[in-house]
């Protein structure tokens, strides 16, 4: 596993809490209570309104009882009309079931709407009573399984009797089977009112087998203080605002700490002290968390403020819920250099060249911040080297530049590939292209610039065979220096021995110099 840098995790948690989904992928829930059309300036203070920088503005919306296709033209038209709205939303097609119904919205400029389905139909116990619908989507921008999501909205049978867990257990097996059949690489999530009152039931341990919940937070939730930052149900008090209905989980893939991924820390329990956790962008929206088993605080609402509390109670119906929420960095893009020709080059000399890796995620969609870290790293194939390690790099800066090396020991032919291993889904491996020759340009006959032993040059190489070096030789071959004069242990080209030395100065060094004189430089 891949652990995202902590320091960074941690600032953009703050900055994505800081207003709406302006940078990373924000996604919703929200059982909307019999929603038949209207409330249209209680929908759009509650989606679009702004309180101390803070809006819902989500990207996708899984919405739970829509009663007709009218209902959810009304909604998307409200959606798209609301003040602070960047008015590019769509609805997939309403599906009539045997109960209220799943509708879902989403920005078109944000994801590519892929394909709906029926994953579990609704009808007469032991079924569930409503449909669970899938809605498949894909990142703007990206291609592939990657970046694809599968978005589960469901309606869970409420009630606590045993026909109505049974029932929920079905609905959940259901979803998890089909989780399992989803292709490779495609991340998943759940949204929608459970009416599941704690953790231990059967129905959400089936759905916990492929989903994760991503603010740690498991136990009994119903009339338990300690969860009241999570409470959803019910904002308007008739009940007491005591349950956590509704909710989020996700795929492992989404809190793996790696490219498409949840904003915050699933590893750690949401606070039991304030609804600003800054360990998660997860938030029941509306709820800060003061008034347990009571109707939602309206005036002096900490998270939303009064305008917006009084709206999303206002949408609940006189019973109903709140919206749940939660932010999603978008995957990085990998980018390099595929081709290095490090041209000819002497034995012995220095072979680099720098290679640039780049994050070409689209900053300009999703802003940097948004978009999850590049990590990567190099295998060299023989003959190379690349530095060792686990690299990062930012989307919307510049490239990262590594120093790749070209082995010039001996001389000879260099190529290969360099493999870079990404967390990028839609290139978790780069191919660059390693060219190169190393060649002996040396000149074995260039012994000394000068033939007078008292000269400064005498046995220093000055670049040129010349009669200079052929009298330096003469007179290190009569002295007997082995240093330099034992060249060759055979004056025969074709034996083994030609060009070795072998600790002696005779005649098979003398006509091997002359050979090598003659070639020259």
């Amino acid at each position: 596993m891949l652990i995202h840098r902590s320091a960074a995790r941690a600032a953009i948690v703050l900055a994505a809490l800081a207003g709406g989904a302006n940078a990373q992928l924000r996604v919703a829930t929200w059982n909307i209570s019999f929603y038949g059309g209207g409330r249209g300036s209680d929908i759009r203070t509650a989606v679009y309104g702004v309180f101390e920088g803070r809006s819902l503005a989500p990207d996708v919306l899984l919405g739970q009882e829509f009663l007709s296709q009218a209902a959810v033209n009304d909604f998307l038209l409200l959606l798209n009309s609301a003040p602070g709205s960047p008015g590019d939303w769509a609805a997939a097609s309403f599906v009539d079931g045997p109960d209220t119904d799943s509708a879902f919205f989403y920005r078109t400029s944000r994801v590519v709407f892929v394909a709906q389905s029926i994953i579990s139909a609704g009808g007469s116990p032991p079924a569930p009573p409503r449909h669970t619908m899938r809605y498949d989507m894909r990142l703007a921008g990206y291609t592939g399984e990657g970046a694809t999501v599968s978005l589960y909205s469901v309606h869970l049978k409420a009630g606590t009797g045993g026909d109505d867990s049974a029932r929920r257990l079905v609905e959940c097996q259901r979803i998890r089977d089909d989780a399992l059949t989803l292709p490779a690489g495609r991340s998943f999530i759940i949204g929608g009112d459970f009416n599941i009152r704690t953790s231990s039931e059967a129905a959400y341990q089936a759905l916990l087998q492929v989903f994760n919940d991503p603010i740690h937070s498991p136990g009994s939730w119903n009339q338990n203080s300690a969860f009241r930052f999570l409470h959803t149900q019910d904002p308007v008090g008739s009940g007491g605002m005591d349950d956590r209905h509704d909710q989020l989980l996700l795929s492992d893939s989404l809190v793996d700490a790696d490219a498409f991924e949840y904003v915050g820390d699933p590893a750690t329990a949401y606070s039991t002290i304030t609804w600003n956790d800054p360990n998660h962008s997860y938030r029941a929206w509306g709820n800060d968390g003061t008034t347990f088993d009571q109707a939602m605080r309206i005036t002096g609402n900490t998270m939303v403020g009064a305008a917006i509390a009084q709206a999303v109670v206002n949408c609940a119906n006189g019973a109903g819920h709140l919206p749940v929420v939660l932010d999603c960095f978008v995957p990085p893009k990998a980018q390099a250099d595929l081709v290095l020709d490090f041209g000819s080059v002497s034995v012995g000399d220095l072979a680099s060249l720098d290679l640039n890796v780049l994050n070409s995620a689209n900053d300009a969609l999703w802003t940097a911040p948004g978009i999850a870290d590049l990590s990567y790293s190099f295998s060299a194939p023989s003959g190379f080297a690349a530095p060792g390690g686990l690299f990062f790099e930012s989307a919307g800066g510049g490239a990262n530049t590594h120093a790749i090396t070209m082995d010039t020991s001996s001389p000879g032919v260099r190529s290969g590939t360099l493999i870079i291993t990404t967390n990028a889904p839609e290139s978790p491996t780069i191919l660059v292209s390693l060219t190169g020759e190393v060649v002996d340009d040396s000149c074995p006959a260039d012994l000394s610039g000068s033939a007078d032993p008292n000269d400064p040059a005498y046995g220093v190489p000055d670049g040129a065979a010349d009669s200079s070096d052929f009298f330096y030789f003469l007179d290190q071959f009569a002295a007997g220096n082995l240093a330099v004069a034992d060249l060759s242990g055979s004056a025969d080209p074709n034996d083994p021995a030609y060009g070795v030395p072998d600790g002696a100065v005779d005649a098979a060094d003398f006509f091997y110099f002359l050979d090598i004189f003659t070639v020259g430089c």
